[in-house]
């Protein structure tokens, strides 16, 4: 909400941008949802080759990745939703399995130095302005979310129950001027 220059309250607009869907949880599957989600950034405007859609396109490729390795169960899909808003693009990948979940954020074990595995929620951890793992809704299963931010200062890393302004002229103007990382 905003006041006019005659103390009258304004409602301000907000587009809320939502792709959500299913894949295989095959190897296949996982490349299909990053090609996907980076194909849908670059209609909603964050073209292919953007810091934002570089980063989006490696945690997509990794909680994909690990939904398929990790939260497999035989003849269920995983989920990927994308929701993009003036304050910064969540992606949320779903898997139907509960029982088998990642350390919290900041909790995180080394990998071993020649492990081939181990290092995906690490990556997402330094790409992600904040991640978090959840129950789905509905279930079963569990909802593994990471946020880019798109404006920086007190809402960096600080989780999902931030707000911040919700006026999109000034998250753009504030985005250009300051691009993210």
């Amino acid at each position: 909400m905003t006041r006019s220059a005659v103390g009258q309250t304004q409602a301000t607009s907000v587009t809320v941008r939502v792709f959500t869907q299913r894949f295989s949880a095959t190897p296949r599957g996982a490349r299909l949802a990053r090609h996907l989600a980076l194909n849908q950034l670059d209609v909603w405007g964050v073209p292919h080759g953007d810091e934002v859609s570089d980063r989006a396109g490696l945690i997509v490729a990794e909680l994909a990745a690990n939904a398929v390795t990790h939260g497999r169960v035989p003849g269920r899909d995983f989920e990927l939703r994308l929701l993009l808003d003036a304050v910064g693009l969540r992606i949320d990948v779903s898997d139907t399995r509960g029982e088998a979940r990642p350390p919290a954020p900041g909790r995180l074990e080394p990998a071993a130095p020649l492990a081939d595995t181990g290092r995906g929620l690490r990556l997402v951890e330094a790409l992600a302005d904040c991640w978090e793992v959840v129950d789905r809704v509905p279930g079963p299963g569990k909802t593994v979310r990471a946020q880019l931010l798109f404006l920086r200062g007190p809402l960096t890393r600080k989780g999902f129950d931030s707000t911040v302004p919700s006026d999109d002229a000034t998250a753009v103007r504030h985005h250009e001027q300051n691009p993210p990382r």
